[in-house]
């Protein structure tokens, strides 16, 4: 009698108990998770290639930036007040002996012309502040935190400036001894005088409006995402587009 032959093994089955392999044909394009295998691959270094010129300078030309436009701010302050000293509007007194003794008084007691010196010195301080905000957009339109606050303290600067600078073109404040100067019931023009101290805020709140408002509506945009330049819609949880 002869041994049973021992059948041979079955063929096993390689797509569940092999790894997948990649094919080795003629039209072997690789691993499909390795650059160039026919899919798309995404890297730390190509995502963050067209981010290159979307990011703003560094933060050392960012502060460099800042104190130039917070100096350039105070220098603009001394024509502010050149020119407050300039078109305010003079505030009438006139002199006079009372009992041996000088006395000055408005020579028009209903004159508006110390609420014309606070509106002047506003109204420019307005239009300066506006104009620093464009012309700091225009120049960097990307804007940002350190920009914003270089408009703000310089313009603060600049009316502080121009406070002080006007006062001092201005006319003495030692009014007697104008008067006396002068003679009695001559009239002369009082201090330049700041009366509402709030006016200090105009060109600081302008810059920062118009500044903010330009980058709004004319700043560059972020970029959409990948699907919404592929043309794909958002998917759900199921990773299937949305209908």
């Amino acid at each position: 009698m002869t041994a049973p032959l021992t059948p041979p093994p079955p063929p096993r089955d390689q797509s569940s108990h092999e790894p997948w392999q990649p094919p080795t044909g003629p039209d072997d394009q690789g691993d499909p998770g390795t650059p160039g295998a026919g899919y798309p691959a995404h890297g730390p270094q190509d995502a963050s290639a067209g981010q290159s010129d979307q990011d703003g300078p560094g933060w050392k030309a960012e502060v460099i930036e800042a104190l130039v436009v917070t100096v350039a701010s105070a220098v603009g302050g001394v024509l502010l007040g050149v020119l407050w000293w300039w078109l305010a509007p003079h505030v009438p007194l006139v002199g006079d002996v009372v009992d041996k003794s000088w006395v000055v008084y408005l020579k028009d007691s209903e004159g508006e012309q110390a609420v014309g010196v606070d509106g002047t010195f506003t109204l420019l301080a307005v239009a300066f502040g506006a104009v620093s905000a464009l012309v700091v957009f225009l120049l960097r339109r990307r804007g940002g935190v350190p920009l914003v606050a270089a408009l703000t303290l310089g313009g603060l600067l600049a009316s502080f400036i121009a406070w002080r600078l006007g006062v001092w073109f201005g006319p003495t404040k030692d009014v007697l001894a104008h008067a006396k100067a002068v003679g009695k019931g001559v009239t002369f023009s009082a201090p330049l005088k700041l009366g509402a101290k709030g006016a200090l805020l105009a060109w600081p709140v302008a810059a920062l409006v118009v500044h903010l408002g330009l980058t709004a509506l004319f700043g560059p945009r972020d970029p959409e995402p990948v699907y919404l330049q592929q043309g794909a819609g958002p998917k759900d949880g199921y990773g299937a587009p949305m209908a």
